[in-house]
This record gives structure tokens, sequence and C-alpha cells, in this order.
């Protein structure tokens, strides 16, 4: 930011730049509604760094490899480029959605701006209970990889009792959240300090590990083409079984949208958002496929049952070696910190949004900035006291990994269906009008618009299908179990969206105190 006191005329340097980019971005905000309030502190880096880091490479591929490799084998890594093939379609819409509405929300805003007010309510409540789920699914990661550090973080038990890992990890989370919602609390330059510094330290180790993995290659390519058998005797053979390890990749590419979520916090975001969607998932895509495809290649036993129970921290310390090992462990910690945190952020920004348009009971509160920090401390808090609760509540079920994690991602692709479905609906009416002074699909608007939605609903039935593997893998069996992310979906938007039509809807309106001009209004785009 410009010096207060520079010399009218005075040639403009980069921070007169970042004054022109802040007065423009405070310029297309205010013409939705909202006077600026947060704090406009965060440049390329930091928005990147937010994208990145909730994608979080290492944290991803070592919390869910295991998964992929026991429901679909080595052949399963062919699951990563046809996520990011499908993802990518939905990225680009975001791109020109974040640069024609630079505010904080993101999907929240682009569906209420898109499908209108009640579709923009559904979108955004989907997605921040998913981002909440989404919290306490991350900070599960803590326990696959902290005890295989040290058995030191084995707190509960020695991991050998039937509930011993599922207790320790709802431990090990809860401090992780803790920590995350202090410092998301404590306002956004702190948060971004510890959040680019992280991801610096991911993306050096991200590398240091596929050039390491490939120094310690011992088969062919071909490996990947390895199915063992997988899938006989389903009635989908091994598509079914690929069908299931997908989720593994599924878990990973999400949340590339937190770019611009951060956008009434970002210098310049309708340039610089769209640029840092893109970057973050396409540079996730190669680092993560190469780790996949590296560890693969060379894991002493593609045989070895260790490989569908530890996963790739079995396949880093075997390969690589105990001292390495570790080095590289505590950098998938690190990742891991640093992702729980940018989740935390893009959850907080959503339910500001929310709250700003009185969209959630006690909006006001929910709203209300803290005078020195600037950051809504009530809805940090109350983010952190349900991720915590969800863990809670399942602190006795061994499959608390995977049925917490499906859950999650499907609410996010629902939340990104409703964004990108209405997006099209404009499109195909001819009322769509991108910012062509920043990021535009132009004539392959339509095809890619397409392609998102078929991608997004294919994805969401698959994640959908209450397949016992994922749902309710270990017995007793129960239909309530295998049924259980239908169930919980269908509750959450059901239940969710009868409460704001009955209720919360008649007390919509941008708060007084937020909207720009300083008198309460309609919601843009409400009837």
């Amino acid at each position: 930011m410009s010096d207060p006191g520079q010399t009218p005329g005075q040639t403009p340097g980069p921070a007169a730049g970042e004054v022109a980019g802040e007065v423009d971005s405070d310029a297309a905000l205010t013409e939705l509604g909202y006077k600026p309030g947060l704090k406009r502190t965060l440049g390329n880096f930091h928005t990147f760094a937010a994208g990145i880091s909730y994608i979080s490479i290492l944290t991803g591929t070592f919390q869910l490899f295991y998964f992929g490799v026991s429901f679909g084998g080595p052949a399963y890594w062919w699951s990563w480029p046809m996520v990011f093939v499908g993802q990518l379609m939905v990225a680009l819409c975001f791109c020109e959605l974040a640069a024609r509405f630079p505010v904080a929300g993101s999907v929240y805003n682009w569906a209420k701006q898109t499908g209108g007010p009640h579709v923009g309510w559904l979108a955004g409540w989907m997605m921040t209970v998913a981002t909440m789920v989404s919290l306490a699914a991350v900070a599960l990661a803590y326990q696959l990889t902290l005890p295989q550090i040290s058995s030191f973080f084995q707190v509960i038990g020695d991991g050998t009792g039937k509930y011993d890992a599922a207790a320790n990890a709802v431990l090990l989370g809860t401090i992780l959240i803790v920590f995350t919602t202090v410092v998301n609390a404590f306002g956004v330059k702190l948060m971004a300090t510890i959040n680019s510094t992280g991801v610096f330290i991911e993306l050096i180790a991200a590398v240091v590990l596929i050039i390491l993995l490939a120094a310690h290659i011992t088969r062919g390519p071909s490996a990947i083409m390895h199915t063992y058998g997988l899938g006989q005797g389903q009635p989908l053979g091994y598509f079914g079984a690929f069908l299931t390890a997908s989720l593994a990749s599924a878990y990973v590419m999400y949340g590339f949208d937190t770019a611009s979520s951060l956008g009434e916090e970002s210098i310049d975001p309708s340039r610089n958002a769209p640029r840092a969607i893109l970057r973050a998932l396409i540079a996730s895509f190669f680092l993560g496929g190469l780790i996949l495809l590296f560890a693969l290649l060379a894991t002493p036993d593609l045989h070895a049952k260790e490989l569908s129970v530890d996963g790739l921290q079995y396949v880093v310390k075997a390969a690589l070696g105990e001292t390495i090992g570790q080095a590289v462990l505590w950098c998938v910690v690190i990742a891991i910190t640093v992702c729980a945190l940018s989740v935390q952020t893009a959850g907080l920004r959503l339910a500001f949004a929310m709250a700003r348009d009185n969209n959630l009971p006690a909006g006001s509160k929910l709203a209300k900035l803290h005078p020195r920090f600037q950051t809504p401390v009530l809805a940090t808090c109350v983010i952190g006291i349900v991720a915590i609760a969800i863990l809670v509540v399942n602190i006795n079920q061994p499959q608390i990994f995977s049925v917490v994690t499906s859950i999650a991602i499907i609410m996010i692709y629902i939340a990104y269906l409703m964004v990108t479905m209405p997006m099209l609906v404009q499109r195909l009416r001819g009322t769509w009008t991108p910012s062509t002074e920043h990021f535009s699909l132009g004539r392959w608007g339509l095809p890619v618009n397409i392609l998102a939605v078929l991608w997004g609903i294919a994805m969401t039935v698959n994640l959908l299908w209450p397949r016992p593997e994922v749902y309710n893998a270990t017995g007793p069996q129960h239909w309530y179990l295998r049924w259980g992310g239908v169930l919980f979906v269908s509750v959450v938007a059901i239940g969710g969206f009868a409460y704001y039509w009955f209720v919360q809807r008649k007390k919509t309106g941008v708060l007084s105190e937020h909207a720009f001009g300083g008198a309460p209004g309609a919601v843009h785009g409400a009837p």
C-alpha cells in the first residue's frame, strides 16, 4: 500500500499499483451492495497459497493413498488425471466468476448471483457445513502420520485396540482445530503468514520427495496397469472397484475456490484470484500425480499388506529409509496443519458472507468484526466447535476416516454443482456476462460449463453410492450406516432449507453495518 504522504504526480510504483487494485476491488464490492470491512492485505502468493493449502498435495496423498490401493490396486492412479480433468472444467468456470464477483464466500455469492437468493443460500449452507466436516476430516490426518513418527503421539492405548486409532485421532484432531481457531481469530495477516510459510515448505518437500522416490524406482511404469483382480464378481467388475478407489483422488482436488473466497482481503482479486485458482489446481495435479506414480514404482513390494494399512507413509519409510522418511513425515504434518488452517479460513469467509446478508441465525453477531483483528471471531469459534463436535460424536467409530471424508466431499461437489448449473442456465439464456477485462472463456465457455455440470453430477452419484466399503467397512453391518452419506446429506439439505424457507428467509437483507451507505437493503439478486 502506498505511503499516505506520497507526492502528488509522483511516478506510480508497485505501491501505487496496489492502491489502484484496492480501489477497483472496493468499487466492485460496493457495486454488490457491501461496504469494505475486512482488511485487504493479501498479495499474489498469499491467494495462491490459500488455494493450494486447501488442496494440500501432501495431506491428501498421504491420507488416502491406502484407500486407493486397497480398492483399486496400482491402477487406481488413473483416477488422478480423471479427477483433474473434471475439476479443471469446474475451476475454469470459477475463474470467470472470481473475476466477475471478487467477494468473500465465493460459492455462496456466486450461486446467489447466477441462481438467485434461494439457490445461493442452499449452496452456501451446504458448503459451510461441508467445510466444517472437511475440517474434521483433515484433522484426522494427524493420526495417520504422527504415530508413525513416534509412539509418543499414540496417547490413547498402544494402537492395537479396536478403538485406539479412532479415539486418538479425535484427540490429535481436536488439538489441531483449537490451534487453527486461535490463529484465524487473530486476523488474516497471521493466518496468511503461517499458511504461506507452510505452503512454501510443502512445495519444497513435495519436489524433494518426487526426486527421492524417482531415485529409488524398482519397476517400470507398466505397474500402474495392474488391477490384481480387484472387482471380480462385482456387477461392474474392475470399473466398480476403480470408482470406489477414485475417492482417494476426489478428496484431494477441491477447495481451489478458497483463493477467491479471500477476495475482500486480497489486492486486485479480479485479476489475481483466477490465476491463483488455476495455478493451485495445476500445481497440485503435477506434483501429486508424480508423488503417487513414483511411490507405486518405488515401493519395495506392491503386494505388501502395509500398503493398504499405512499407505504412503509406509512407502516413504521403506523406500527412503527411517531418517529421510521421518523428515518427510514431519513435512506432511506441516502440510496437514496449514491445510486445516486454510479449510477453516474458507469456511469462516462463507459463514461471514451469509451472516452479513442476515442469512444465518444470529447473523449480526456472527458477522461482527473484531475492532482490532478485523475478523469475525464468533464465527471462527463456532466453526471450530462444530468440527470438534463432529469428531467427538464419532470417537468410537473405527471407520471414521472414510465416512467423514466421503460426506465432506459429497456436499462440496453438490455445492459446486449449485454454482455451475445456474451458470449454465444463464449461458443458455444468453444472460451470462463475464468480465472480459480480467478472465473470460469466450466461445469455450459453453462446452466447458456443460462438461463441468456433467462431471459434477457423475461424481456426486459416485460419491453418494451406498457402498459398504466406504460407509460400513467393518461390522456390524447396519443399513443406516451404509446409507449414511445419503441420509446425512439429505438431512442437512432438506432440514437446512426448510429452516431457511420458513424462518430465515423472512429476515434476509444486508445488515446495516455492512451495507454500502450504511442503510439495510435487500440481498443483491433477491426478487
